[in-house]
């Protein structure tokens, strides 16, 4: 079974020369997904290095495998994988059906939704995301244990602490 430290660096290969929408290497991204998922032990923190590994490079499910990733991390993986003829929200709706991958897509969620990056995005794609990023909160969380949100957005984006805490008091009796 490969290391965290072997993941991340085979992270670091498959995405070399990417950059996000805001123009930052790409690594920094699946790092700060990663670094949310700690809690949860080095499997999800794989998962976490490799979440958009087989959306957004050669690599596949098989290769991934046959590296010796471990069957849970890659399962996670392609739950959170975009599929060109599936919509967004039915993905969403797909992902909230594996605790694993619903955790792997809250921290990735929280990352994307971080005002810092947001900020520097034209403003008719930050509103177009921010309210896209919202509406997958809705079906994550609803599907997760709200000390597990807390966990990872605490680490991941702080900013959504207050959000969390406003729903937590909406539903409670």
């Amino acid at each position: 079974m490969k290391t965290v430290a072997e993941v991340d660096a085979l992270a670091a290969e498959a995405h070399a020369g990417q950059v996000d929408k805001i123009g930052v290497p790409y690594i920094e991204h699946v790092r700060a997904v990663a670094a949310g998922l700690a809690p949860f032990g080095d499997e999800l923190v794989m998962a976490g290095l490799l979440h958009d590994i087989i959306e957004d490079t050669d690599w596949t499910a098989t290769q991934l495998r046959t590296a010796g990733i471990p069957d849970r991390v890659v399962n996670a993986v392609e739950a959170v994988t975009n599929q060109s003829d599936v919509p967004y929200q039915d993905k969403i709706y797909r992902i909230s059906h594996s605790s694993v991958a619903t955790l792997v897509k809250i921290a990735d969620n929280a990352h994307n939704s971080r005002p810092d990056r947001a900020a520097q995005l034209p403003e008719e794609k930050r509103v177009r995301l921010a309210a896209k990023y919202r509406a997958a909160r809705d079906v994550l969380w609803a599907a997760a244990d709200s000390h597990d949100i807390e966990a990872i957005v605490r680490i991941v984006n702080p900013a959504l602490l207050a959000e969390l805490r406003e729903r937590q008091t909406k539903e409670a009796p």
